[in-house]
Formats: structure tokens, sequence, C-alpha cells
């Protein structure tokens, strides 16, 4: 019985990188037709994910200075997707962003698009292809996992 070699993390790393590029790109594409950018979808879900945020928690969960944030910010209010939101108790000062009902409906449209995009392409894998890439869902999930 043949012993399986473990592939080398380098080379399987230099083959898988520019595929999940690729990829990335393709569903990136497909939010343009909806008058947003792969960006402001980002930080559409991430606000999305934390009711709230302020601009200065968010620009530091995405590496960008508080400054660029707010203009993100100021663009996505202007296209009516995001509010801010005067804080209440201690800090009236801080100002939270929640999103309003039309982005909402876009994020919705934005999974539905990518979903159908992603669903045409597997529909033309054999059997054998997509019970492979179940199989790949959960080790490259795991790669998303932080560092303890």
């Amino acid at each position: 019985m043949p012993t399986a070699v473990a592939a080398d993390p380098v080379a399987l790393a230099n083959r898988l990188r520019p595929v999940l590029l690729q990829i990335n790109r393709q569903l990136r594409r497909e939010v343009h037709p909806l008058g947003v950018t792969g960006g402001q979808v980002s930080l559409l879900v991430a606000v999305q994910r934390s009711p709230g945020v302020g601009v200065r928690e968010l620009a530091a969960r995405e590496g960008v200075s508080p400054a660029a944030m707010c203009r993100h910010v100021d663009r996505l209010q202007e296209a009516g997707l995001v509010e801010r939101i005067p804080g209440t108790g201690g800090d009236r000062r801080r100002v939270g962003l929640e999103l309003t009902a039309d982005a909402e409906r876009v994020l919705r449209l934005v999974r539905s698009r990518r979903t159908a995009w992603l669903a045409t392409r597997l529909k033309r894998l054999e059997p054998e292809q997509l019970d492979a890439l179940d199989a790949a869902i959960e080790p490259l999930a795991a790669l998303l996992q932080e560092d303890e």
C-alpha cells in the first residue's frame, strides 16, 4: 500500500495563490454592475457584522488611516449606503455606522451575483472535481484562522 506524500507547502502556495487571486478578482468584478466597488462591499460587510462600529475602529480593522476611512465612509454615506448614528450614553462625540436598507439590498444582490457566477463554473466540473473542492473547503477555511 503506497504511503501518501505531503505536498511541498511552498510549491502548493505557488500554484494555489494565482488561482485564488483570479477567482477573487472575478468575484469582485461581479459587483461593478451594482454601482459599487469590491472595496466598498468589503466595508459594507464589515459594518454589517459590527453595527455601530466607529470610523476609527473600522480604520484600525481595515489597516488604513482614520482620515482615509473617513473619506471612504463619506462616499458610502453620499451613496445612501451607510448612516452615521450619534453615540448615546457616556460618549456622545462617538459616531457609529449603520447600513441603510439600500445597502442591505446591495449586499443581497452581491451575494446572489457572486454565488451565481461561481455556481455556473462549478456546474462545468466533473463530480470527482466537485468532491475534491468540497473536501478542500475545510482546510482552506483553516488557513484564515488567526495564529493563537
